[in-house]
């Protein structure tokens, strides 16, 4: 038996304690550790000089990989890892919703993709109030947006990509066929059998042992999706047949394209979700198109950051980088008390106006001109406190481009209703249904080359208990819910037909001196851009590396409403990282804060940095999840 001599004992337990209050002390005054590059972490920076493929999944991460060995580029590898995870259900499912920035390097210009998919013919608020309902559900074939990844997968490789859509699916198409299934995917059909049991495609994929103990799939069981293979199948099979009629490249994946949308695979959509009790028409399918689209975009102490339209969430974070310009964070010390303050209320306040004003831009125009202005900003500012304040509410952005709010009389109320809350009203702490709610998952992609294509993909939707289209394999979106039914919370966040429900999905892209920074994104539901502007946060004023900045411990607030299930709030509820120091908790407490412990609380965040003074790729991926990434 080995002895611990009790004097070599308190001697680590001492170096070990004053490492911690160095490297602690060194954060707090915005230093970078022990250097950029040497603080340990628990995952290796992924260097590559060629390409960085990071996702959510390995096996997706290997896909990524194998496309760039091929030879195509990090819009072809980003297609395919989509296509894989996709294919791997953990997340998200070929009938969810795929949202992108792109930066083409021959325009140098960053552009989004906008492949959500919308509101079936008949999703109106009078159809979800007659059937009972305060919001659209969480589940089942009326959760279901029109499928929107298999046209946001095609449209990218056709418009940016290089090779076949053969060449791209053929890894998915091996997951379709048999793959080695993960734990947590297991778990999650087998937690789920009941719900899954209610529609008929879906118990006959994901539950291959009825009758026994067990009807899921077990962990590391070979999973086959017959009927998703020959789905993917045919959509080859479009575009090989066009290639054969002399068209081009591009012609042919929209080939592939149109039989999905328009032909018989859409024909077995709709026939299946029908059947179902879903609402789809197959000109509901017919008729959505990708678009591709600007981004929107701030500039932070010099870095130019996108995000995606008001459809989504993204703008929050510039809402809330644009406040911060006005603090000295760096001066705060990472993660003191006086910044976590500053950063919450810097977020509640752009989630505010996140909750309120968002929405689909085809339908009804956000004043985004306005709250993404500095002035704006700038007057926001100055209503974060000393002491958190539970009752902040959306603002009035429409003076600051010269309108006036066409829905003043709907904010004066919701200003009255907060106001009237009681101290009681304001303490409801964290249940485990509304954090499952809060942050449900979607997955990341995030791919870079050589040639200087750089992408940030958060897809999701359709996942488990997803509803299967029939027999195509295709499991549908749950993304309905996130619209709501009170114009009282989002006048512009209604149902209508052909709409887009605002997401919380919300991929990233960062420029500096006009050349590609950081692409990073994050699963997550609501907590997404929570946990993407401190990551760029951590790099920009506190100078740590890709891999320190995706591991550093966040918190997370939820004083914003959920965009799941019942859409509730916590207002002063925040969680921390179980070895945030007694004197911080003790100064957050004073400052109103509920709060809760978390072992890890970095979010799951994949990111690449762009070294242009070597001439390399840096990936990092975090240690929350399964993220995983793989360089060369």
């Amino acid at each position: 038996m080995k002895i611990k001599h009790p004097t070599i004992t308190l001697m680590k337990k001492i170096y070990f304690l004053a490492f911690l209050f160095i490297s602690w002390n060194a954060l707090a005054q915005g230093l970078p550790g022990l250097g950029a590059g040497t603080t340990p972490n628990n995952r290796p920076i992924l260097h590559g000089k060629n390409w960085v493929a990071i996702t959510g999944k390995p096996l997706a991460a290997t896909a990524g990989s194998m496309i760039f060995q091929q030879g195509g580029n990090a819009v072809d590898a980003a297609c395919a890892m989509i296509a894989a995870t996709s294919t791997m259900w953990d997340v998200l499912s070929w009938g969810g919703e795929t949202q992108a920035l792109i930066y083409n390097p021959n325009t140098k210009k960053v552009i989004g993709i906008n492949a959500m998919g919308v509101a079936p013919t008949g999703a109106t608020v009078d159809f979800y109030k007659s059937q009972g309902m305060d919001y659209p559900p969480q589940f089942g074939p009326l959760a279901a947006t029109t499928p929107g990844t298999p046209g946001g997968i095609m449209t990218m490789l056709a418009e940016f990509g290089t090779m076949s859509l053969e060449q791209v699916l053929k890894p998915a198409m091996d997951l379709a066929k048999g793959y080695p299934i993960e734990a947590q995917t297991a778990n999650a059909i087998e937690n789920n059998k009941d719900k899954i049991k209610e529609w008929p495609y879906s118990k006959k994929v994901f539950l291959p042992h009825l009758g026994e103990q067990r009807e899921a799939p077990s962990a590391g069981e070979i999973f086959v999706q017959e009927d998703l293979y020959q789905t993917l199948l045919k959509l080859v099979e479009a575009e090989r047949a066009a290639l054969k009629a002399k068209k081009s490249r591009k012609e042919a994946i929209y080939a592939a394209y149109d039989r999905f949308y328009k032909g018989d695979i859409a024909k077995e959509i709709v026939r299946g979700t029908r059947e179902q009790g879903g609402l789809f028409t197959e000109a509901d399918l017919a008729n959505w198109k990708v678009k591709i689209e600007e981004p929107l975009q701030v500039n932070y102490r010099g870095v130019d950051v996108y995000k995606l339209q008001e459809w989504t969430q993204g703008p929050a974070l510039l809402q809330s980088l644009n406040i911060l310009e006005n603090f000295d964070l760096k001066s705060m010390g990472y993660n003191s008390a006086n910044y976590i303050n500053t950063v919450y209320q810097a977020m509640s306040l752009a989630f505010a106006d996140r909750d309120f004003y968002y929405g689909d831009p085809a339908f009804v125009k956000s004043p985004m001109k306005s709250l993404l202005s500095k002035e704006y900003a700038k007057e926001r500012a100055k209503l974060i406190g000393e002491v958190n304040d539970p009752k902040i509410t959306a603002g009035d952005p429409y003076p600051y481009q010269g309108e006036s709010n066409p829905y003043l009389n709907l904010l004066n109320k919701n200003k009255q209703t907060v106001a009237a809350l009681s101290p009681e009203d304001l303490k409801a702490g964290l249940d485990e249904k509304f954090l499952a709610d809060f942050q449900s998952g979607t997955t990341s992609v995030q791919t870079a080359d050589a040639e200087g294509w750089v992408v940030s993909v958060t897809p999701s939707g359709g996942w488990i208990p997803a509803v299967i289209a029939g027999n195509t394999g295709v499991g549908l979106s749950q993304r309905m819910q996130s619209f709501v039914l009170d114009e009282n919370l989002n006048p512009y966040n209604l149902p209508e037909p052909g709409k887009r429900p605002r997401v919380t999905l919300t991929p990233s892209l960062a420029m500096k001196d006009g050349k590609p920074y950081l692409a990073f994104s994050v699963q997550g539901g609501d907590s997404q851009d929570q946990n993407l502007l401190q990551f760029f946060l951590n790099v920009v004023e506190f100078d740590m590396n890709v891999q320190e900045a995706v591991e550093a411990p966040n918190f997370n607030s939820y004083q914003m409403q959920s965009s799941f299930g019942d859409h509730e709030i916590r207002p002063g509820a925040i969680t921390l990282r179980e070895d945030t120091p007694e004197w911080i908790r003790r100064d957050l407490l004073r400052k109103g804060y509920i709060m809760d412990f978390w072992n890890k609380t970095s979010g799951p965040i994949t990111a690449i940095w762009i070294d242009w003074k070597h001439g390399t790729l840096w990936g990092g991926a975090s240690n929350y999840g399964d993220d995983y990434g793989i360089a060369w």
